[in-house]
């Protein structure tokens, strides 16, 4: 597009709207209006200057201010939304089975908790579409930053010491007046605007004072922040980057570490401690009287192993690294990752002892023990009799549709569907069992009856993982820069210069804090003879109070 040429000879870019040289305004709007708009400098911006082409309208879409608060609004909406009920990493299941999670919601929750796990809200803040509301966001501030900054650094690094009249005209704090000794008023000006720490800057009988000019970085500094928090939003979407997994380990047990590949754990012994009216300080007898025992400590005592290099993923080919009591707290840590004590369960069936005896003697042919976890098919007794376990309900939960059902794969209260093989029977009898519970088609002679059990305690444990954590750290940093930046400092401007006979005019702008840069004002002209200035809002605003009186 054309450029605008200025009646100082000056060429600005399309779409200008005070001069870069003078100040003079180039638009119709600005000449009409009594005081211009000093926000961008007057100065050409992308957004509202070319929007022709895609590029033009996809620039123009991320640059709007309503764009940026509407998805802004959006993402906090979706937050909100995953704040209804708990998120994944809180849900209470051993495994990673989305069937689990859809029971545990179901369960809890009716038929709201199904829906809202079947639409994803469940782990919503590492859906798509969150991710991509995050990447709009960046997007937007990016594009708004740049469509903003560019322009207004330009006009700043290329304003000139002498304005043009209409420019000074238009400020809201403008003065001006004949002055006796023009030269001995622009002299002491000076000097006492250089007392005030102001840079000042000397052309052709004008005085450019500026101060403070970092602040109006301030906003964008805040943008810089925003982006690098964002972007480590979204790198711990990347596998490596984050880390937050749950696992439970029962003693005895070794198991890969979910999220960290090639490790695996194995849990030697869980411990714990509880005080006692003994060894309790005098501090915890009320408690321990109440409520008969308090924790003191409960810890992990776990082995860690690596998988060899080449070896295949699950194979035993593994190297041991170490050992490590995690308590709450300390952590096991390695190649980045923390592994914390999170919770613990004790007392968790681990093997049941059964005896098939006759019913109406009470004999036994003999015992046999089912591992709850890794339940074998068949159990021979001896003297050709055996029993087979056709079904098994880790944690039985009743009958539906006249099926047994279990509600998860942990043994919490086993179920089994026996079928019995004796002399007498050798096609077998069988028998529905559960604790305190049988259940039989017709009348069998031989029934399998409960001996013993044992137990072992389990582990919860998180593992995590963050290298997004220091970008976070520097995007909060570099954030609360620039809102000091913008907060405790102004950037203020004053023009002086001689007019064209013995007048003398002065013209002063600031992004916020009138008051303090009238002050400065009032400084100067205590020093020099400067003429009396006005401020066109305060005046505006009396002006509009004596038309409400007349009125």
């Amino acid at each position: 597009m054309s450029k605008i040429k200025c009646q100082c000879g000056h060429e600005n870019p399309y779409g200008t709207v005070l001069c870069e040289k003078c100040g003079r305004p180039q638009t119709d709007e600005a000449k009409d209006s009594k005081m211009v708009d000093m926000r961008y400098e007057g100065s050409a911006r992308r957004s509202q200057t070319y929007k022709k082409s895609i590029i033009d309208k996809i620039w123009n879409f991320f640059s709007s201010v309503k764009i940026g608060v509407s998805i802004i609004v959006a993402v906090l909406s979706v937050s909100a939304i995953g704040t209804i009920l708990p998120q994944k990493f809180y849900v209470p299941v051993a495994g990673n089975d989305p069937s689990e999670y859809l029971d545990y919601y179901e369960r809890l929750y009716g038929t709201f908790g199904k829906i809202y796990y079947q639409l994803g809200f469940y782990n919503i803040y590492d859906s798509w579409y969150f991710k991509v509301l995050i990447g709009m966001l960046g997007t937007s501030i990016i594009i708004a930053s740049l469509d903003r900054v560019i322009p207004l650094y330009k006009s700043l690094k290329k304003q000139r010491t002498k304005r043009h009249l209409s420019f000074m005209k238009r400020q809201r704090i403008y003065g001006e007046g004949p002055v006796t000794d023009a030269d001995h008023s622009m002299t002491e000006a000076e000097k006492t605007l250089k007392e005030l720490h102001y840079n000042v800057k000397t052309e052709d009988g004008a005085i450019l004072a500026e101060k403070n000019r970092f602040s109006r970085w301030g906003p964008y500094v805040n943008h810089t922040g925003l982006i690098i928090f964002l972007l480590g939003v979204l790198l711990r979407g990347i596998p490596g980057f984050y880390v937050d997994e749950t696992m439970w380990i029962r003693e005895g047990e070794t198991r890969e570490i979910p999220g960290a590949p090639g490790y695996l754990l194995e849990n030697v012994a869980f411990t714990m401690e509880t005080y006692s009216e003994e060894n309790a300080d005098a501090v915890f007898d009320e408690a321990i009287q109440k409520n008969g025992a308090i924790v003191s400590n409960y810890q992990s005592d776990v082995k860690l192993y690596k998988e060899k290099e080449g070896s295949l993923p699950g194979s035993a080919d593994v190297e041991f690294i170490k050992e490590y009591p995690i308590v709450v707290n300390k952590p096991l840590t390695f190649d980045g990752y923390s592994i914390f004590q999170m919770d613990f369960k004790t007392g968790e069936l681990k093997n049941m002892t059964f005896s098939l005896q006759n019913k109406e003697t009470g004999e036994s042919l003999g015992d046999f023990t089912v591992d709850l976890n890794n339940p074998a098919k068949k159990y021979d007794v001896g003297d050709g009799s055996a029993v087979e376990l056709m079904e098994y309900y880790a944690d039985y939960d009743g009958i539906k549709d006249g099926e047994p059902t279990s509600k998860s794969p942990i043994p919490n209260n086993p179920a089994f569907i026996f079928n019995m093989i004796t002399p007498e029977h050798p096609e077998g009898e069988k028998s529905f069992v559960a604790i305190r519970q049988t259940l039989e088609v017709e009348p069998n002679d031989y029934e399998v009856k409960f001996l013993d059990a044992d137990t072992r305690n389990a582990s919860g444990l998180t593992i995590r993982k963050d290298k997004t954590l220091y970008i976070l750290l520097l995007g909060g940093i570099v954030f609360m820069i620039g809102v000091i930046q913008g907060s405790y400092w102004q950037h203020r401007r004053i023009w002086i210069q001689k007019g064209d006979s013995a007048d003398m005019v002065l013209a002063a702008h600031t992004n916020k804090n009138w008051y303090a840069l009238k002050k400065d004002l009032d400084k100067v002209k205590e020093a020099a003879a400067l003429p009396e200035y006005t401020d066109k809002q305060d005046k505006d605003a009396a002006a509009d109070a004596v038309e409400g009186e007349t009125v």
